[in-house]
C-alpha cells in the first residue's frame, strides 16, 4: 500500500511540475543554442585560418541537432497531452533537461575546434634569397591570408624580381594549410588557351578531352577546380584574358595590384656583394667604383646578379675600372626603358671568357621557353649533346672529356647567372635573358628563332624571311604540318636547322637544295614518313636527329654523308638499317633503338670504328635487335653501350672483352629477350644489366664492373642472392636490384660460419630492393652460426615485396638496426604474410617495445589475406617522417591499434606526425574498432583518413 501511495504522489508531483520543467528545458535549450552559435562562429574563424574541424566537434553539432528535434517533439506533445499522461511526459522532459546539460558541458572545447590541415599539395621551386623584395612578398602574403582580395596582379619591369618573389610565395604556401592545392603555371606570349588549360589540369592530376572545343574544356576545368581550395600562380603573363574562358573560377572578392619596385642602392649593394663575394671590399679604391656599378644596374635584381657573377673572382682594380667604363658606354648607347635590362645583360655576355662559351649560351636560346614541360628547364646532358653536335666541343679525345668540358661551361654560365641551376640535373634560362640572347645578340649573328611558346606557326616562314646570312634557325614546337612544294630557302651558310616537335608529314625535294652548309638537322618528334633524297647531298652534315619519328619507314642512302658523326633513330619506325651506313666511318654516336628494326646485318658495326656511343636495343616487347657480339667487341673507342646478348654464352664472351674497353662511362646490357623500355640505362644509374629467361648456371658468374642497376627475371639456378657462391657476391656497387619470377630463390642473404663473406658488408650500397613473384622466398636474411652483420642492407631506402606467397613475416626485430635508412615499405599480394615486424622475445614479454624507423615515409600493405598485425600488441613504431599509411584488402587483419607513436605537445595532447598526408583504408568498421594509446589520438588522425 505504501508503494502505491508513493507512486501516486510522484505522479501528482510530475503533473504539477510539468509546466515548470518545460520552462527549464526551454531555458537550457536557449543556452545550448547560444553555445552552438558561438561554436559555429569559432569554426568559421578557425577554418578560415586553414584548420579543419575536429570529428569530435562535428559529432557534438550532430547531437545538438538531434536534441533540438527531440525538444521540439516534446513541446508539441505537451500541447495535446491528456492529464493522465502528464506525469509520463514530465519524466521525459526531466531526462531531456539532463541530456541538454551534458551536451552543453561537452561543448566547451577548451583545446580548440580545429586541427591543422595537411600541407598544401604542390611543387617546391628552387630559388635564391630575397633582398629588397621582402616587403613586396609580405604585402602579397597579407592579401593571400586575408579575406578581401581574391586575385593579385604582380607587375613591374622585366628582371625586377616578380618571378623570384612568387617562387618564395609558392614555397611558403606549401608549408601552410590554408589551401589544398598550390598550382604554378607559366603562361608566356602569345597566349595559347588550349595549352594553358592542359597545364592547369595536369597540375590538378586531371586530364581534359583533347577533341573538345575550348569552351567545353573550360567548363570541365571549372568543375575540377571548384572541388578544392587552391592558389593558382600564373607566371609570365603578357596579355589580358578572361579567366572564365580558360575555365578558372572567378574570385568572389576584389582584386589587388602589387607593383614590384627596383631595389634601393643599399639593397642593390647588398645583393651585389652577396653574389660577387664580400672579399672585394678589401681591394683598395674599389668601394666608389662598386657604388657606381651598382647604380648602373638600376635596381634590377636580375641585372645585379648577372653582372656580379661576371665580376666574381676579379681582384685587379684596373679590370674593375675598365668594366665600369664598358658598362656605362653600353648603357648610354641605348635609349628607352625597354632596353634597360638588355644592355646590362649584354655587358655580362660580352665578358664571358671564351667565344665557345658565348656560342654555347646562344645555343640555349634556340629552345622555346617551356621546352621541358612547364618548368622551362633543360637537361644538362641533353644540352651538352647539342653542343657536341654543334662542334663546340671539338678537339677533345673522348666523349667523357666533352661531357666534362660541357659541365665546366655550364658552371661558368651558372656562375655568371646567365643560366640558372634548376633542380638536380636541370638548368634554366630566364625568359628575359633568353630574349636578350635573341634580341641583342642573336639577330646580329644570323639567328632566326620562332620557337617561343605560343607562336604555333602552321607553315614554314616564307622564302624572303630566310636571310642569306642565316646560321641558326629554330622552328621547334609549332604546328607546322607541311612545307610548301617549291620552297627553296637560299641559305648556303645555314649550319643548324631545328624543326622538331611539329606535326610535319612531308618535306619536298627542293627544301634542302640550297642548304649546302647544313651541319645539324633535327626532325625529332615529327610525322615524316620519308626524307627527300636531297638529304644525301648535305656533305657537311654531322648530326641527323630523328628521335621519335614513329612514322618514318625508310631513309635515303647515307653513303655520301661521310662527315656524319651522329645518327639518332631512337623510336623511329624504320625496319631495316639505312643503306650505306657502313660508309659512315666518322660516326661517333649511333642510336638504332627503332620500333621495328630486327637486326643489324653482319659486317656493318665492325666498320664503324669511331663509335663512342652505341645503342642497338629494340622497343618491341620480348624482342631485341640481333647483333654480332664479336663486332661489338672490336669497337675499342666505345664509352657508352646499350645492347642485348642472346644468351649467357654471348654475355660471358662480351664480359671477357670488357677489359679491353678502357673508356666506359655507362652501359646498359641485356641477356635474353628484352625490350628497350626495360633496358635503357638511367642517368642516375649509368651501369645497368638485365638478365631475362636465362639459365644462370650453378657457378657464380662474374658480373661487369661498376654494376649499379640489376634486374633478373624468370631465371633458373638462383637459390640465393648472396652466399658464398651466389650470383650477387661481386655486385658491390649495386644500388637498385629487381628480382622477379625466379622460382628457386629462398633467401636474399644467406650467411653461416663457413661463409667466406660473412664479415664483408652485404649490399651496403643498395638503395632499392624489389622482390616480385618469388614463390619460394621465405625471408630476406637467413643467418646461422654468425652474428648478424650490421651492414646488411644498411643503405636501403625502398623495400618492395610483391607476390612472394611463402613469406610469413617481413623483418625480424633483431635486424631493424640494419634498416635505419628505410623510407618506403611496400608489401603486396603475399598470401601467407602474417606479421610485418616480429620478435619472439618481445611477444613473450609483458613490456612494451619500440622499433625505430627514423626516415620511413610510406607504409603500404595491400592484398595480404592472412595479415594479423603490423607488429605484436606491445610494439610502437617511432618515426616522425611518416607521410602515408595504406592498409587495404587485408580481410583477416586482427590489428587492434596502428602502432605509430604520435608526437606530444607541451600541453600533453598528441599531435599528428608533422609530415603526415593521409591514411588509406578500405574498412571503416575496422577503423572504428581500433584502440588508441591516447583518448584523443583517433580524433587527431581522423582528418587524414582517406
Amino acid at each position: 500500500m505504501d508503494k502505491i501511495v508513493e507512486k501516486f504522489e510522484n505522479y501528482v508531483d510530475h503533473c504539477r511540475k510539468l509546466e515548470e520543467d518545460l520552462n527549464e528545458l526551454e531555458s537550457e535549450c536557449q543556452v545550448l543554442k547560444r553555445r552552438k552559435t558561438d561554436v559555429n562562429s569559432r569554426i568559421q574563424v578557425e577554418v578560415h585560418s586553414g584548420q579543419v574541424v575536429k570529428e569530435e566537434v562535428k559529432g557534438w553539432l550532430e547531437d545538438v541537432r538531434k536534441i533540438e528535434q527531440d525538444i521540439q517533439d516534446v513541446k508539441e506533445r505537451a500541447i495535446t497531452v491528456p492529464y493522465y499522461k502528464r506525469a509520463s511526459l514530465d519524466e521525459d522532459v526531466h531526462k531531456k533537461i539532463e541530456e541538454v546539460k551534458r551536451i552543453q558541458e561537452r561543448g566547451n572545447f577548451k583545446g580548440g575546434l580545429g586541427i591543422e590541415r595537411a600541407p598544401a599539395c604542390g611543387i617546391e621551386i628552387p630559388t635564391e634569397n630575397l633582398e629588397g623584395e621582402i616587403s613586396t612578398k609580405d604585402e602579397i602574403w597579407e592579401h593571400l591570408m586575408g579575406n578581401k582580395v581574391g586575385m593579385i596582379g604582380v607587375c613591374g619591369i622585366g628582371g625586377v624580381g616578380k618571378t623570384t618573389i612568387m617562387k618564395h610565395v609558392n614555397n611558403d604556401l606549401l608549408t601552410g594549410s590554408r589551401f589544398q592545392k598550390v598550382i604554378w603555371v607559366t603562361v608566356s606570349y602569345p597566349l595559347n588557351v588550349f595549352e594553358l588549360q592542359k597545364k592547369i589540369a595536369s597540375k590538378m592530376k586531371e586530364t581534359l578531352p583533347e577533341d573538345e572545343e575550348v569552351m567545353m574544356r573550360a567548363a570541365a576545368l571549372m568543375e575540377i577546380m571548384r572541388r578544392v581550395r587552391f592558389v593558382l600562380i600564373l607566371d609570365d603573363v603578357w596579355e589580358r584574358f578572361s579567366l572564365s574562358d580558360v575555365g578558372i573560377p572567378e574570385p568572389t572578392v576584389q582584386n589587388g595590384i602589387v607593383k614590384v619596385q627596383p631595389l634601393s642602392q643599399e639593397e642593390s649593394l647588398t645583393l651585389f656583394l652577396n653574389k660577387v663575394g664580400h672579399d672585394v671590399l678589401q681591394i683598395s679604391g674599389l668601394e666608389k667604383i662598386l657604388q657606381i656599378i651598382v647604380k648602373e644596374c638600376a635596381g634590377l635584381p636580375l641585372a645585379i646578379v648577372v653582372i656580379a657573377g661576371s665580376m666574381k673572382g676579379v681582384d685587379d682594380i684596373k679590370v674593375w675600372r675598365n668594366a665600369l667604363t664598358e658598362l656605362q658606354d653600353c648603357v648610354k648607347s641605348v635609349k628607352g626603358s625597354d632596353d634597360e635590362i638588355f644592355t646590362r645583360l649584354k655587358f655580362s655576355f660580352d665578358r664571358l671568357p671564351d667565344e665557345k662559351i658565348q656560342n654555347c649560351f646562344l645555343y640555349c636560346s634556340l629552345f622555346h621557353e617551356d621546352y621541358s614541360y612547364e618548368d622551362c628547364s633543360l637537361d644538362r646532358e641533353e644540352l651538352i649533346e647539342g653542343w657536341i653536335d654543334e662542334g663546340l666541343m671539338d678537339g677533345l679525345r673522348s666523349r667523357e672529356a666533352a661531357y666534362d668540358r660541357g659541365h665546366a661551361f655550364l658552371d661558368v654560365l651558372e656562375k655568371n647567372s646567365l643560366l640558372e641551376k634548376h633542380f638536380e640535373r636541370k638548368i634554366k634560362m630566364h625568359d628575359v635573358v633568353r630574349d636578350m640572347a635573341i634580341r641583342s645578340i642573336g639577330l646580329g649573328v644570323g639567328y632566326m628563332v620562332k620557337s617561343k611558346t605560343g607562336w604555333k606557326l602552321t607553315e614554314v616562314p616564307n622564302e624572303h624571311e630566310w636571310a642569306r646570312d642565316l646560321k641558326k634557325v629554330s622552328l621547334m614546337a609549332n604546328d607546322i604540318s607541311k612545307i610548301l612544294v617549291g620552297l627553296t630557302p637560299k641559305c648556303s651558310t645555314l649550319s643548324t636547322l631545328i624543326l622538331s616537335n611539329n606535326p610535319l608529314t612531308e618535306i619536298p625535294e627542293s627544301f634542302f637544295e640550297d642548304m649546302s652548309g647544313l651541319k645539324v638537322l633535327d626532325l625529332s618528334k615529327t610525322d615524316v614518313e620519308a626524307l627527300p633524297s636531297s638529304i644525301s647531298k648535305l656533305k657537311y652534315l654531322s648530326a641527323l636527329r630523328l628521335k621519335r619519328c614513329h612514322k618514318l619507314k625508310c631513309l635515303p642512302s647515307l653513303e655520301k654523308l661521310v662527315a656524319l658523326k651522329k645518327l639518332d633513330l631512337l623510336f623511329a619506325g624504320i625496319e631495316v638499317v639505312p643503306q650505306g651506313m657502313e660508309m659512315l666511318v666518322s660516326l661517333e654516336y649511333l642510336n638504332l633503338s627503332c620500333t621495328r628494326l630486327k637486326e643489324i646485318p653482319t659486317g656493318i658495326l665492325s666498320k664503324l670504328s669511331s663509335l663512342q656511343y652505341l645503342v642497338v636495343t629494340s622497343s618491341l616487347e620480348n624482342s631485341g635487335v640481333k647483333i654480332n657480339i664479336e663486332e661489338v667487341a672490336r669497337l675499342r673507342k666505345l664509352e657508352i653501350l646499350n645492347c642485348i646478348c642472346d644468351d649467357m654464352q654471348d654475355f660471358n664472351h662480351l664480359l671477357t672483352e670488357f677489359k679491353n674497353f678502357k673508356n666506359f662511362i655507362a652501359y646498359g646490357l641485356g641477356v635474353g629477350k628484352q625490350s628497350y623500355n626495360r633496358l635503357i640505362f638511367q642517368r642516375e644509374h649509368k651501369y645497368k644489366l638485365r638478365i631475362r629467361e636465362s639459365d644462370i648456371g650453378e657457378k657464380c658468374i662474374v658480373l661487369p664492373d661498376k654494376l649499379q642497376h640489376l634486374r633478373i627475371h624468370k631465371c633458373k639456378n638462383i637459390r640465393s642472392g648472396f652466399n658464398k657462391t651466389a650470383l650477387l657476391e661481386n655486385a658491390t656497387e649495386l644500388v637498385v636490384c629487381v628480382i622477379s619470377d625466379c622460382e628457386e630463390i629462398e633467401y636474399m642473404v644467406e650467411l653461416n660460419s663457413s661463409s667466406s663473406s660473412s664479415c664483408k658488408p652485404v649490399f651496403d650500397k643498395l638503395e632499392s630492393l624489389y622482390l616480385w613473384g618469388l614463390s619460394r622466398l621465405r625471408a630476406l636474411v637467413r643467418v646461422e652460426g654468425v652474428a648478424t652483420p650490421l651492414r646488411v642492407f644498411s643503405n636501403l631506402k625502398r623495400l618492395e615485396i610483391d607476390g612472394c606467397s611463402r613469406m610469413r613475416q617481413l623483418l625480424p626485430l633483431e635486424l631493424l638496426q640494419a634498416f635505419q635508412n628505410l623510407e618506403e615499405i611496400h608489401v603486396e599480394g603475399c598470401e601467407q604474410m602474417e606479421k610485418i615486424i616480429v620478435s619472439s622475445d618481445s611477444d613473450a614479454s609483458s613490456d612494451k617495445f619500440s622499433f625505430i624507423f627514423p626516415k620511413l615515409r610510406s607504409l603500404w600493405l595491400w592484398r595480404l589475406p592472412q595479415l594479423k598485425s603490423i607488429c605484436s600488441a606491445k610494439g610502437v613504431m617511432v618515426g616522425d617522417s611518416i607521410e602515408t599509411i595504406s592498409i587495404t584488402e587485408c580481410p583477416e587483419l586482427e590489428l587492434k591499434r596502428i602502432p605509430v607513436q604520435l608526437p606530444m605537445l607541451h600541453n600533453g595532447q598528441p599531435s599528428p606526425p608533422p609530415h603526415l598526408r593521409g591514411i588509406w583504408i578500405d574498412r571503416p568498421k575496422w577503423w572504428e574498432s581500433l584502440e588508441w594509446d591516447h583518448p584523443n589520438a583517433k580524433n587527431i588522425l581522423q582528418p587524414f583518413l582517406k
